[in-house]
Order: structure tokens, then C-alpha cells, then sequence
């Protein structure tokens, strides 16, 4: 059976879609992998600093941002998002889907905690954004 994983934050033009081409660039069999915003523009690029932090590891991210969506929800088998408050907004807006919403830190690390937005910061805010979220996904993978 299919693991579908969905990685939610707000604009999914940085810390989301980071996660989810960290994710996929794992390739992971039957492991598949969107992400999506809960206040996204519609088919934005990824940042500049997110793509070229990945391009530094090797990951090539050909992203369009996306709003989330019942859809997404609905096909997702986990939702990760990136802070508490992701977490709540999403388990307000689909109540139904509330044994399937976590935080990354509390499905990876069982604790409370936010990823940080690296949005409107330097070229290194983003490079720790990516090392904790790599970092994350290496222990989720354990956990799936």
C-alpha cells in the first residue's frame, strides 16, 4: 500500500516544499509526496534561497505553490505541518481528519515544536531550515 505524504506550511514557497523535495529526492518506493500552503498564492515559484539551498545539496525542486485543498486532505495518509498553529488551523478546517494532522516534531520527535520560517531571511536561515528539515525526514522515514 501506497503512503501518501503531504507537508503543509503557510505561503508553500519555502519550508513545505523544501520538505517535500527532500522527501521525494529519498525515493522511496510507495512513498509519495505533495505539499501545499493553508494561505498560498496559487502557482508561485519556490524562493530563490529554498531552490538554490537545495540545488547546494543536489536536489533539483521544480515547485508550483499550491492551496490547500479538501482534496489534498482527503488523499494524504499523513499531514505534516510545520508549526502547532499550521496544526490547529488544519484540524479546525477538517476536523475529520484530525488522527492524521501532526506537527513534523511531534510525529518525529514526540514533542511540541515549530520548524523555522525561514521566509525574508538570508541565504543561511535557509540552509538551517534545510538541515532541520533533512534531519527530520530522516527519522520520519524510520517512523513510516
Amino acid at each position: 500500500m501506497s503512503i501518501h505524504v503531504l507537508f503543509v506550511c503557510t505561503g508553500n514557497t519555502c519550508r513545505s516544499p523544501m520538505a517535500e523535495a527532500l522527501l521525494r529526492n529519498k525515493r522511496l518506493p510507495d512513498v509519495q509526496v505533495k505539499s501545499a500552503g493553508l494561505f498560498a498564492m496559487e502557482g508561485s515559484d519556490a524562493s530563490d534561497y529554498a531552490k538554490l539551498v537545495l540545488t547546494e545539496k543536489g536536489i533539483d525542486m521544480a515547485h508550483c505553490s499550491s492551496f490547500l485543498k479538501k482534496e489534498d486532505v482527503d488523499w494524504a495518509t499523513y499531514i505534516f505541518t510545520m508549526t502547532t498553529g499550521h496544526k490547529q488551523q488544519l484540524m479546525e478546517r477538517f476536523p475529520e481528519a484530525k488522527d492524521k494532522i501532526f506537527t513534523m516534531k511531534e510525529f518525529v520527535l514526540g514533542q511540541e515544536g515549530d520548524v523555522v520560517d525561514p521566509f525574508g531571511g538570508s541565504v543561511e536561515v535557509y540552509r538551517r531550515t534545510r538541515e532541520e528539515l533533512d534531519q527530520l525526514i530522516e527519522q520520519l522515514i524510520q517512523k513510516l
